[in-house]
């Protein structure tokens, strides 16, 4: 099993004739077969990329048409946050937003609305999502990613890479990997990812990779605590950031002591989370402790 994607996804990709959103299409559609159109205000009854996929000039036509449950969007930073609402609005259940940039303004407007509809985002400034062998919904290069039993949630899109690469020469694997992004606002949380992993009978163990700034992964590490009966690993980037300055995302950034790397790592070990110091070392933990 998996979580949010699987062979039964039906993808389409808002943004699909721009170049970005052509490219990546392609690669999501080659890797699982999901992708069933696209949509471009003005070029409603064109096709895009080689496989003569339709494209729409709506994500309510493109849904009634298509039968899609999934949107992936590669639409620029000033009409982002519109796309994700459109799509949303057109009974869209899941929601992946590439777009980086986006203002924290327009975001603020989008989660709210999408959380009033009940779909479902991920991202944005995010690499997507993958549930090895069946469904690619982003960037993250699909022959990084082996079918297994290791959920594997992520801020950062590189490591998100690396901990598939390692958890596959471990011979582990992964159930699906969600790199959530590294922005201020976001629309799913660790917390929600880890309930739903936790939930998923195929799912063995849960990766998690935070970051210095905000209180997402100490919010996490207490769902661990109450909740998370399967064990949890963990990993925080950042260590030799300085207070006060934003490193690579726009929401690492140290504001407050308890947000540091070494303050969450001492919050994950205390609600049992087992804590990597060096992301070379994420594999061979998990390999160790699942034996």
């Amino acid at each position: 099993m998996s979580i949010l994607v699987d062979k039964d996804s039906r993808i389409i990709v808002q943004g699909i004739t721009g170049s970005e959103g052509s490219f990546h299409a392609t690669q999501c559609h080659e890797y699982g077969g999901n992708v069933v159109g696209g949509v471009t205000p003005g070029k409603g009854g064109e096709t895009a990329l080689d496989a003569g996929l339709p494209v729409f000039d709506s994500c309510h036509e493109a849904r009634e048409r298509t039968g899609a449950n999934v949107s992936l969007i590669f639409v620029p930073a000033p009409f982002a946050a519109d796309a994700v609402m459109e799509a949303a609005a057109a009974g869209i259940e899941l929601i992946v937003c590439i777009t980086e940039g986006i203002p924290v303004r327009d975001m603020l407007r989008a989660t709210a609305f999408v959380k009033k509809i009940g779909a479902r985002l991920i991202g944005p400034n995010c690499p997507g999502l993958l549930t090895p062998d069946e469904a690619k919904v982003g960037i993250m290069p699909g022959n990084i990613a082996t079918k297994g039993s290791v959920g594997v949630i992520s801020k950062s899109g590189t490591l998100t890479y690396e901990a598939a690469h390692q958890l596959a020469a471990a011979g582990l694997g992964q159930s699906t990997c969600i790199g959530i992004g590294g922005d201020p606002i976001i629309g799913t949380d660790m917390s929600e990812l880890l309930a739903l992993f936790e939930a998923d009978d195929d799912t063995e163990a849960m990766l998690m990779i935070g970051e210095i700034g905000g209180q997402m992964e100490i919010h996490a590490a207490e769902y661990v605590r109450d909740h998370a009966r399967k064990p949890v690993f963990g990993f925080i980037a950042g260590r030799t950031a300085p207070p006060g300055r934003r490193m690579g995302h726009a929401g690492a950034i140290i504001s407050g002591a308890d947000e540091s790397a070494a303050a969450k790592m001492k919050v994950l070990r205390a609600c049992g989370v087992h804590v990597a110091e060096s992301p070379a070392e994420i594999g061979a933990m998990i390999a160790d402790h699942l034996g």
